[in-house]
């Protein structure tokens, strides 16, 4: 390829110096170390703004029984559901919830990912709420990536606390998120607002104390009924409404007024067969941003693919492969309250992805294929 068709990215530190044509580099920056991606594309690193990969155990036993045909209840009774993974995760320790989660991550940066959430909510006590957060942060202790940590306390009711959400509320709930954000555990707070978890009301409860803490909040909001949880959200001018396949023309005007990102998870819609699809036309009206997610966890997405994402994205939703692209990037950032990365410009981050294809839209396109050179974290490959 000439060079007068090339691009050009100076990185300082961290940071993205100057971009531009390779023709019109600033003088001195000709002599500096530089690196020859032979034409291939770059985009910016993928973030994955929503998962649960810090949790015990796995369901594969529960996910054969449904298939065979085993009803929700039968598979409660043979102790499947969230309560393994909550009891399998209170019995592990720190060590062993990092040590699981590591393949989970390792999956996730091969395809170019640098930044990752991670959220609580298997514990469902303070001890192992905490444990989960602190595991979560060590993430970066052990590999180039960036991880920002959601508290989800407010993610089911524990068997003892069986119809007594406001009780589990006070007593172990606010609590731990006290103390999570006392041990700076905690970047932002989630909840799950649903008939099978709590209700918005339950919810505001949460984001009252998240609001005091100084805290943004995100919400698991509209994903098997409506519950209200989207226009709390956009009320609390949530970071992030996440799932939404039940989400009105009216959450999405609210969505946009405060600027909340929807985040789009179509790995558990896959999973669980769901048939109800977000509003994408009503997004796209109202200029909502859309972002995308693995949203992976062991009992709904075990999914450590965000490139299987976009895929799933462009065709269970319709997004098209420059949407689903945003989703993973700039608009996946800004779910996360971050506006230093996921985009190539000049003062944000060097988290840069290096691909082997012709156009941007093979990275949606294709299935199982991962078509990765080069991963840069702050502008050091890695």
């Amino acid at each position: 390829m000439p060079v007068e068709g090339l691009a050009a990215i100076v990185v300082e530190g961290d940071r993205i110096a100057w971009i531009g044509p390779v023709a019109d580099l600033p003088p001195g920056h000709h002599a500096a170390e530089t690196t020859d991606l032979e034409g291939r594309l770059v985009t910016p690193a993928l973030i994955d703004c929503h998962t649960h990969i810090v949790h015990g155990g796995n369901r594969a036993g529960e996910f054969a029984m449904r298939l065979e045909g085993a009803s929700y209840e039968e598979v409660a009774r043979a102790g499947g559901g969230i309560v393994s993974t909550v009891s399998a995760t209170r019995g592990a320790s720190e060590d062993t919830l990092l040590a699981q989660a590591l393949p989970r991550l390792d999956a996730l940066l091969a395809e170019g990912v640098t930044t990752i959430e991670v959220k609580s909510g298997y514990g469902l006590d303070l001890e192992t709420e905490l444990r989960m957060l602190r595991a979560a942060r060590r993430l970066e202790e052990l590999r180039p990536v960036r991880v920002r940590t959601s508290f989800l306390g407010a993610h089911a009711l524990p068997a003892d606390y069986k119809e007594r959400p406001d009780a589990y509320l006070d007593e172990v709930c606010l609590p731990a998120l006290r103390a999570a954000h006392a041990e700076g555990l905690a970047d932002a707070v989630d909840g799950f607002c649903e008939n099978i978890a709590f209700s918005a009301q339950q919810i505001e409860r949460v984001f009252v104390e998240a609001r005091a803490l100084g805290l943004p909040v995100k919400l698991h909001a509209e994903q098997l009924s409506h519950q209200g949880g989207t226009a709390l959200a956009a009320r609390f001018n949530a970071l992030s409404a996440d799932h939404v396949e039940y989400a009105t023309e009216a959450d999405a005007r609210a969505l946009a007024a405060s600027g909340t990102v929807a985040v789009l998870l179509p790995g558990a819609f896959y999973f669980l067969r769901e048939t109800q699809a977000p509003p994408i036309e009503a997004f796209r009206a109202h200029g909502v941003a859309m972002a995308l997610a693995t949203d992976c966890n062991p009992g709904s997405s075990p999914l450590t693919s965000l490139l299987l994402t976009m895929n799933m994205a462009c065709t269970l939703f319709r997004l098209t492969p420059d949407e689903a692209l945003r989703g993973v990037t700039i608009n996946a950032a800004r779910a996360l309250g971050l506006d230093d990365c996921g985009e190539i410009a000049v003062g944000k981050r060097a988290d840069l992805a290096v691909w082997d294809v012709e156009t941007a839209a093979e990275l949606a396109y294709r299935i199982a294929f991962n078509p990765l050179h080069s991963r840069y974290f702050g502008g050091r490959p890695c």
